[in-house]
């Protein structure tokens, strides 16, 4: 019995230690937000769609509705090599942080970050660990493709094929171009030899296959879909 407790005790060691590791991370990054200064939540405007990200989330606060906006301009405050992101609860700037951004809020917190393309995370995450995507602004870019994704499931199920199909093709390319030069390094060379790209592609068809791995990764920012292995290679 006392050796059972004790394998399940190791067992549970490593489960701890990551709880423990998330936690600090979310302290630390918690310890990055600033308050706001109460300005007004501005409107979208049609002219803010490639540079501005807007979502929502209505919650409860001791029985009262509370709507909380994440507001992201990852175009016009990047000037310094950091965006910032604020939170609005009622339409008020409530907090101020740098991205990747942790906001505590009612029984949770609102998680929010970026890749080079776009959104990749805005959702809210509860106390048990259920994350919820936050509802993007209508007028955003995020939520004209989410109501295309509600109109039309088919063809947005199409669109989504081809954006995955555009990045795999654009990470293989990538893997023979970096697979050539590496396979010249002596110490490698003397154990695998020399590797040869099967084919050349000309400039034009390389430029065009990049142009459209780069188009599939916003397409998939638009819902918030990221994988490091896939769509960083639009990044």
């Amino acid at each position: 019995m006392v050796a059972c407790e004790r394998a399940f005790a190791k067992e549970a060691e490593p489960e701890r230690e990551e709880v423990m590791i998330d936690q600090l991370r979310r302290r630390l990054v918690l310890a990055r937000v600033q308050p706001g200064d109460g300005r007004e939540l501005a409107s979208f405007r049609w002219w803010q769609l490639p540079g501005r990200a807007l979502f929502h989330l209505d919650r409860e606060s001791s029985g009262l509705p509370v709507r909380y906006s994440v507001d992201v301009r990852h175009w016009s405050n990047q000037t310094a090599g950091t965006v910032q992101v604020q939170l609005f609860r009622e339409g008020r700037q409530w907090a101020v942080a740098k991205l990747p951004a942790t906001f505590a809020v009612e029984r949770g917190a609102i998680e929010v970050a970026m890749s080079a393309v776009g959104m990749k995370r805005c959702h809210h995450v509860t106390d048990d660990g259920v994350a919820r995507q936050l509802r993007a602004d209508p007028g955003s870019a995020e939520g004209f493709r989410a109501r295309f994704e509600s109109r039309h499931p088919t063809a947005s199920r199409w669109v989504g094929v081809v954006s995955v199909l555009a990045l795999l093709i654009g990470v293989g390319l990538l893997l023979l171009q970096i697979a050539e030069p590496l396979s010249g390094i002596p110490f490698i060379e003397e154990r695998i030899g020399q590797f040869q790209a099967p084919f050349t592609l000309p400039i034009w068809l390389n430029a065009g296959l990049a142009i459209l791995a780069a188009a599939g990764s916003a397409e998939r920012a638009l819902r918030l879909r990221y994988r490091w292995w896939l769509d960083a290679i639009g990044n």
